[in-house]
């Protein structure tokens, strides 16, 4: 992976974020992949498995995280340091009050811990995030 490949897949990300299309999430993350939502998830925290990770986003009931309204939330990241096949990401995260996004209610700084595969898709992913006062 290089900078520009980690910078698509980032993109791709957020795409996918925004559209909750389940084939665009998939397309992200390889088969066989780990997915952290917080860097101490271990067990059963952890998400396994391209099917389970893309059921995480687009199902919310009962799984790791909450399915955003649509509009109401944008984010931005970038490559910060890539290393074969590993990469960190440093963005942030924007909610808004409502979809016509005049109103931020909250905003976290993110870093993701990336591998990727042979194919440039994420193997193992962990998030981290703060929320900025």
């Amino acid at each position: 992976m290089d900078r520009a490949a980690v910078q698509d897949w980032l993109d791709r990300y957020v795409a996918a974020w925004q559209s909750y299309d389940r084939a665009a999430i998939g397309d992200l993350f390889a088969a066989d992949a780990t997915y952290r939502y917080h860097p101490h998830d271990e067990g059963d925290d952890v998400v396994r498995g391209r099917d389970a990770i893309v059921s995480s986003w687009v199902e919310p009931e009962g799984s790791a995280s909450e399915r955003d309204e649509p509009g109401t939330y944008d984010a931005k990241y970038e490559a910060y340091a890539v290393d074969g096949d590993r990469a960190v990401a440093v963005g942030w995260s924007r909610y808004f009050k409502d979809a016509s996004q005049s109103t931020v209610e909250r905003t976290y700084d993110n870093v993701f811990l990336m591998r990727f595969d042979g194919d440039g898709r994420c193997s193992e992913f962990t998030e981290l995030f703060m929320e900025r006062k």
